[in-house]
């Protein structure tokens, strides 16, 4: 699902605009000699500023070509605040592997779990502004733990959007265990035994987590929350029965369902997914108006220039649109989107109230 077109972004040069200024600034002319002791009159003040209105915008085009020529001319790191394993780890690295290619330069995937994310973002928002550093991130980060954590030693808000690389449906994924094929039967089970059902998440805040927060309000019931680091761990206590149920993306949890060692009982998008057309959405199942989707975003330190940003925006979604990359996407469970900074921006600002709404109203906190 696409967010929604914004306006393009504008590119900002302060010292283009300086020049104009200086320009600009100039009052009434003075007289100037000519070199055989006759004064003469200057150029008019129009034929001046029509000149420097000229050089003013060839200063401008300089300015942008000057700050992208060449880039990358060296090797461009994506942090991801996840650790290997799951989608979170496989999309960048599928971008990673295609940049190399385009840019003709190593682009590496450097994994910083930790804290849900914020060990890598934190490590990211130290990385020089410069577009050779890059953190590629779930919802986590970039739209949640703002509202969940009292304190974060980074501001996702100041990070400068370059694209969001593709989402992927959430869903329901059940233990035999538990003994419920639909999510009316959850529900009951839930309703009759208060707090008793563990389920897994990928870490406090996650979107696994968040979910599961939105499910509990909506369906008026309480489970008792394992929060795990990353989807990986967590899948495998699924699979071993130490947990009954998680929310993830369908990407990580298909291969379980399809094998018979799980099942999927719902899925969390508002239409039923082509790869599962005969299980029910949450909001035909139980739940009108339930959807949860993960989605996975590019940005670059806070103060990157501008052009930076239109030079790497314009590459991820360049390789985005190749054929090879969309499959690889598909073969995860993602969709892959590349829009735009602007767009990136204000789907982001979005989810940002979204998710932030979900926390007040379950009332959660991040532990001290």
């Amino acid at each position: 699902m696409k967010p929604e077109e914004a306006d393009l972004f504008v590119i900002d040069r302060p010292r283009a605009r300086h020049h104009l200024r200086a320009v600009w600034a100039g009052g009434r002319l003075p007289l100037a000699n000519d070199g055989s002791g006759n004064d003469v009159m200057q150029p008019r003040p129009s034929c001046l500023l029509l000149t420097a209105v000229a050089a003013g915008l060839a200063l401008l085009a300089a300015c942008g070509s000057a700050t992208s020529q060449g880039f990358p001319s060296s090797t461009v790191k994506i942090i991801v605040p996840n650790p290997a394993g799951g989608t979170a780890d496989a999309l960048p690295r599928i971008i990673a592997d295609a940049l190399g290619s385009v840019w003709k330069q190593a682009v590496v995937v450097e994994n910083r779990p930790g804290a849900a994310g914020n060990v890598g973002a934190e490590s990211f928002s130290r990385a020089p502004a410069d577009g050779y550093t890059l953190l590629a991130s779930p919802p986590t980060t970039l739209a949640i733990n703002q509202s969940l954590y009292k304190k974060l030693n980074y501001d996702a808000t100041k990070f400068k959007p370059v694209t969001v690389l593709g989402s992927s449906p959430n869903v329901l994924i059940v233990s035999p265990k538990l003994g419920v094929s639909t999510v009316k039967e959850l529900i009951e089970k839930a309703k009759a035994d208060a707090g008793a059902i563990a389920y897994g998440s990928q870490g406090v805040g996650s979107t696994g987590h968040l979910t599961a927060a939105l499910f509990e309000t909506m369906a008026g019931v309480k489970f008792n929350h394992v929060p795990y680091r990353g989807t990986a761990p967590a899948m495998n206590d699924l699979v071993g029965g130490h947990i009954l149920f998680m929310f993830d993306n369908m990407s990580s949890s298909l291969p379980q369902h399809q094998a018979g060692t799980l099942k999927i009982i719902a899925v969390c998008t508002p239409e039923r997914s082509p790869y599962l057309p005969d299980v029910p959405t949450m909001a035909e199942a139980a739940l009108p108006g339930f959807a949860s989707i993960t989605w996975f975003g590019l940005v670059a330190p806070a103060d990157t220039p501008d052009v930076i940003v239109a030079e790497i925006n314009k590459a991820v979604v360049g390789v985005l649109k190749t054929e090879e990359v969309r499959k690889k996407f598909l073969a995860h469970g993602a969709e892959p989107i590349g829009n735009t900074p602007q767009e990136m921006a204000t789907f982001m600002e979005r989810e940002r109230a979204r998710w932030g709404s979900v926390i007040e109203k379950a009332q959660l906190k991040a532990p001290e």
